[in-house]
């Protein structure tokens, strides 16, 4: 198999800013000479973590407002690493904010990225197990539902009409693989 030469970038350009994001203009010059113009959210130099609690014989979940699609998303916990945090720090800073628990155990299972074509930002996905109450006051505008779960209906999980985000459908499926690896 032939190596790809990655494209020689000719400029970045900031062209839009909100509070939020900042979008770039890239040029482009592929290794065949041809020229192209894409635009890209700027580079975060932040992670992510989704956390996936386990309690008992069930999965937490939190029903949330998504105001991109305008209505309430079943999913997993989730949240920026902070600052001077480690992805295991803000899975537990998280988990004790959105759900109202610490874990003595948490388990990295994998690191995910998010529409790379538009996006650097890599999502770290955790098992949180062992679980103990401690709740930390979060950033959320009202209280997250809860929504309990059995594991052993978990892959159920994908005829849900409120569970369709793709990060929580990639953490449903590593979850699997991490269970049936536990033997």
């Amino acid at each position: 198999m032939t190596e790809l030469k990655k494209p020689k970038i000719l400029n970045i350009q900031d062209v839009a800013h909100s509070k939020l994001f900042s979008i770039q203009s890239v040029d482009l010059e592929f290794s065949n000479g041809e020229k192209r113009v894409y635009e890209r959210m700027r580079p975060a130099k932040r992670e992510a973590v989704l956390i996936i609690p386990i309690i008992n014989d069930s999965l937490i979940l939190i029903r949330e407002y998504a105001v991109g699609i305008e209505d309430y998303e079943l999913g997993f916990p989730k949240g920026a690493i902070d600052p001077g945090e480690t992805s295991l720090e803000a899975a537990q800073r998280e988990l004790k904010e959105e759900v109202g628990f610490g874990a003595h155990q948490i388990i990295p299972v994998a690191k995910l990225t998010m529409s790379p074509s538009y996006f650097s930002s890599k999502m770290n996905i955790l098992v949180a197990r062992d679980l103990y109450a401690e709740k930390l006051e979060g950033d959320e505008p009202e209280p997250l539902q809860q929504v309990r779960w059995p594991i052993a209906r978990m892959m159920e999980l994908l005829d849900h009409p409120d569970f369709n985000e793709a990060r929580n459908i990639s953490a449903l499926f590593y979850l699997e693989r991490f269970l049936k690896n536990l033997g």
